[in-house]
């Protein structure tokens, strides 16, 4: 049988798309916006949105009135309403595959690009200036630092892992994690100690509840002088303006994200013009290993929907919509 999919993102490359339709079931369909963003009927044609960092609102889900499913193709699903989606019966998927791997080699990324000034160094020998012996003495290593990973989950495990190859040490907070019996890492309970304690405070954890601004005026006065923040998480973890106060006051050494709290940053954001701050627009998974991983298991969960088999990673707030009927064209 043939489904129809709307892929919600605007800008999605030819390239992208052609990565998606290699992992669809034969005789499925797939719609995108065009290159202006418009979404013209993908949404009244579609039985299934997949969408990436896209808002899905209640608007949307009324112009789909085919719409059985939402399938997201990362795990961070704020964005999605949740309310429009019960009121239609319309279950919500997650999918974490594909997403670690990429996440802790672009955690390793910055705090090395960070702690080498690779942008500046990167740019000025471009520009003729060959920083040879400027940047010796404020630059530094990963080994034998503290790497404070906050949450260690699933790609918490995996920067741990790597970290500890580069020969960091590793602690992390996390409440609802006990400590790790299977690698070398050190679990604070207390997050006064950790913060202190810490030469890297890495973020890894999800936006939602009380997370939001964990980073903020009294917890980035409690890190240790001269630490770096990384944050390849959500940018609602992070109050930019106390991260942009401290900065400027010179208590951190600098700070890498590849997220931010608005989206895509604007030039008047003053992050983007501290030159120990490194910014990436949001790729942190957005490989083409990870895509093609993602949308496997994208689309097998998209099949159990239609063969009326329990759903994988459904969102808490709409595990009752975890139907097993088979869906009729």
């Amino acid at each position: 049988m043939s489904y129809t999919v709307f892929y919600l993102n605007p800008g999605v490359t030819e390239e992208v798309a052609a990565i998606i339709r290699g992992q669809m079931p034969e005789g499925w369909r797939l719609t995108t916006p065009t290159p202006g963003g418009d979404f013209g009927a993908g949404p009244r044609e579609c039985d299934f949105i997949l969408v990436a960092d896209h808002a899905v609102t209640a608007e949307h889900i009324a112009a789909a009135p085919r719409l059985r499913m939402i399938q997201h193709q990362g795990v961070g699903y704020e964005r999605i309403d949740l309310e429009a989606c019960r009121a239609r019966g319309i279950p919500v998927a997650l999918t974490p595959e594909g997403t670690s791997i990429g996440v802790a080699e672009h955690t390793l990324l910055l705090i090395l690009a960070v702690y080498k000034h690779l942008v500046k160094a990167a740019n000025g020998a471009r520009a003729g200036q060959w920083m040879q012996w400027e940047l010796r003495g404020n630059s530094f290593e990963l080994y034998g630092k503290r790497l404070g990973m906050v949450g260690m989950g699933r790609i918490g495990r995996e920067v741990a892992q790597r970290a500890l190859a580069f020969g960091a040490n590793v602690i992390y907070y996390d409440p609802f994690v006990s400590q790790l019996e299977d690698l070398p890492v050190r679990k604070i309970d207390a997050l006064d100690e950790f913060l202190a304690a810490a030469d890297i405070v890495s973020l890894h954890v999800p936006a939602s509840g009380a997370n939001r601004h964990f980073i903020n005026a009294e917890t980035l006065g409690k890190m240790k002088p001269g630490a770096l923040l990384i944050n390849t998480s959500r940018g609602a973890l992070v109050d930019e303006s106390a991260l942009v106060e401290a900065l400027r006051a010179g208590r951190l050494a600098g700070a890498g994200l590849d997220v931010l709290e608005k989206e895509p940053a604007t030039q008047d954001n003053p992050l983007l013009h501290f030159e120990n701050v490194i910014i990436t627009p949001h790729i942190a998974a957005g490989t083409r290993d990870a895509l093609a991983t993602k949308m496997r298991a994208a689309f097998a969960n998209l099949l159990r929907f239609t063969r009326g088999e329990a759903l994988q990673n459904v969102v808490p707030e709409l595990a009752d919509l975890n139907r097993r009927e088979v869906v009729k064209q």
